[in-house]
């Protein structure tokens, strides 16, 4: 389950740039990948991942299987949701999660979200938004699982500290050079499933300030174990 969408501090999209000469302490471009050209006539290059993508790959797999399918939890204020992908977060995404096509985003709609398409939307928003292609294995996948769960502006933050610059939510590339020049990436991914329990253990439900750990702590502890376990495997 994902609460991001329901707590304070969700970045479901990154915020807008406010005019003017002020800009942000570092600079937060999306990872764009270059598109080959080939001449007309051409048949086009078979698509070969690159290592990032396999990454990807790997992590998205391990995020699914934790998110699950349909579910309708009466405690969780996001609504339906399928394969993580919540009834609340997808009326932000607006026409392109009206997986029907009768023009509404509704209850349907989530039972329509496939593997393929919540990966689509996790890759564009939650993977770009923490970086992960530019992130050592292992910590991509506890940055990634922890912002698909909390928030991609919570968990960049959280990174941000436990490298030790400032955090500002937005990862750039004084953060990406603090984290490469950490040499116990175990240590890092046991200090960031910490930090995320630790949130977990007193967040609370933005529309009845009731703690969520009591209902769903037993999934969440089971969840982060198998993350930390995993990421410091892929970190070695």
């Amino acid at each position: 389950m994902r609460i991001f969408s329901w707590l304070r501090g969700s970045s479901a999209a990154p915020p807008p740039v406010a005019p003017g000469p002020i800009q942000p302490i570092e600079p937060w471009p999306r990872p764009t990948r270059a598109i080959p050209v080939h001449a007309v006539g051409d048949p086009a290059p078979a698509f070969r991942p690159n290592e990032a993508d396999l990454r990807f790959q790997d992590c998205v797999a391990i995020v699914l299987k934790h998110e699950g399918g349909f579910v309708d939890h009466p405690a969780d204020p996001g609504g339906a949701t399928n394969m993580g992908i919540s009834l609340r977060y997808a009326r932000t995404l607006g026409r392109m999660m009206d997986l029907d096509g009768d023009g509404d985003v509704d209850r349907d709609d989530i039972l329509l979200v496939s593997p393929a398409k919540a990966a689509m939307v996790y890759r564009q928003w939650f993977w770009a938004d923490v970086r992960g292609d530019d992130l050592p294995a292992g910590v991509d996948l506890a940055v990634f699982d922890f912002a698909v769960n909390s928030g991609g502006m919570r968990a960049a933050k959280c990174l941000q500290r436990m490298v030790g610059v400032q955090a500002d939510g937005f990862i750039g590339p004084i953060t990406l050079a603090a984290v490469r020049a950490v040499n116990d990436r175990a240590r890092l991914v046991d200090r960031i499933c910490d930090d995320r329990l630790a949130f977990l253990k007193v967040a609370r439900n933005s529309n009845t300030g009731a703690l969520l750990w009591p209902t769903f702590g037993r999934g969440w502890q089971r969840r982060v174990d198998d993350i930390r376990a995993r990421g410091r495997v892929m970190g070695a």
